[in-house]
């Protein structure tokens, strides 16, 4: 689906089929959403450019996602997309920047576009040209990326409570417990690790993008890179921090597994001990010998009886009284 937009962040539907020999009057940015191979060449007839396809915005290689060519610059940042979710991801967006219109080309939809076409028509002097929507885009990119790093850092001081909260007297943790937070750390690390990557990317394309003769032609968008730039190295380093504290998480979960599975063993270790005075008792009682004076006593049988408990109950309150139990 191909979508242009007037600088007033008047929405117009592009479609294959319809006779265009140039772009409706006012438009200032134009967004493909999942394009196919129609599109693709309807938008090169156009405007005598390439439009990057899919496998183009799959390749790593720097100076394949940043370049110029044609009298147009191309940038392909990596986004985080389905944040909310549990199994958040990265999706490669295409800024095509040409004849005074920015392109994107992007198949997934990141929330930080809806935010932008939301707040289009009440950006500050307008966006007359694609060169100042491109960077204005970028800034609500970095906002809607802090704000995903929020949600983060909500996510793991709820499960931090989880892990080390308050345990009601007498309320014991289901089975697993432990275990199953073991997955909740892991979905939020995943999450952090993906905006960092973002970060990453966004970061080489400000560098990129702040060398544009256009941009650098234009006061408000040189100081607007420059803020982004402060932004996206701030938060860069808040991700740090949040990744710092997933870790701590990671690693005391797995100490507190470690000590509840060594207080069971405890327990079983003191169990034996406990009870091996009276398997002595009971074994010396049981052997068959022919000369055994006590088998002819006529309490003998309840003092073996006593003797095993005894041998029992003095072991277990000496634990007591040493506080291993």
């Amino acid at each position: 689906m191909i979508t242009a937009y007037r600088d007033t962040g008047e929405a117009v539907t592009l479609r294959v089929g319809e006779p265009l020999s140039s772009l409706p009057p006012g438009i200032v940015w134009i967004d493909m959403l999942r394009p196919d191979k129609a599109e693709d060449l309807m938008v090169e007839q156009l405007l005598g450019i390439e439009v990057p396809t899919r496998e183009d915005l799959k390749d790593i290689e720097p100076s394949s996602r940043l370049y110029t060519s044609k009298n147009a610059v191309f940038m392909t940042a990596s986004l985080v997309c389905k944040a909310e979710t549990s199994l958040p991801n990265l999706t490669d967006v295409a800024f095509v920047l040409t004849q005074g219109l920015l392109i994107t080309v992007r198949y997934e939809e990141p929330r930080a576009f809806e935010l932008f076409r939301a707040a289009m028509h009440r950006i500050p002097g307008g966006c007359g040209s694609g060169t100042i929507l491109a960077v204005r885009l970028f800034e609500t990119i970095i906002d809607r990326t802090a704000e995903i790093l929020e949600i983060a850092v909500a996510r793991i001081d709820a499960l931090s409570i989880q892990v080390f909260g308050d345990r009601t007297v007498g309320k014991r943790r289901p089975p697993h417990y432990l275990e199953e937070k073991l997955m909740d750390v892991a979905s939020h690390h995943r999450l952090v690790a993906k905006t960092r990557d973002s970060l990453a990317s966004l970061s080489r394309v400000l560098t990129f993008i702040y060398t544009v003769p256009s941009v650098q032609q234009n006061k408000e968008t040189v100081e607007l890179c420059r803020a982004i730039s402060r932004d996206i190295q701030s938060l860069s380093e808040h991700a740090s921090f949040i990744s710092g504290n997933i870790t701590f998480l990671l690693d005391a979960s797995l100490g507190l597994i470690n000590v509840e599975q060594n207080a069971i063993i405890k327990i079983f270790s003191i169990a034996s001990v406990v009870f091996l005075p009276p398997t002595l008792v009971a074994s010396l009682y049981g052997m068959n010998f022919e000369f055994m004076p006590e088998l002819h006593w006529t309490y003998g049988y309840p003092m073996a009886i006593v003797a095993m408990a005894l041998s029992a109950v003095i072991p277990f309150y000496f634990f007591r009284w040493k506080g291993w139990l």
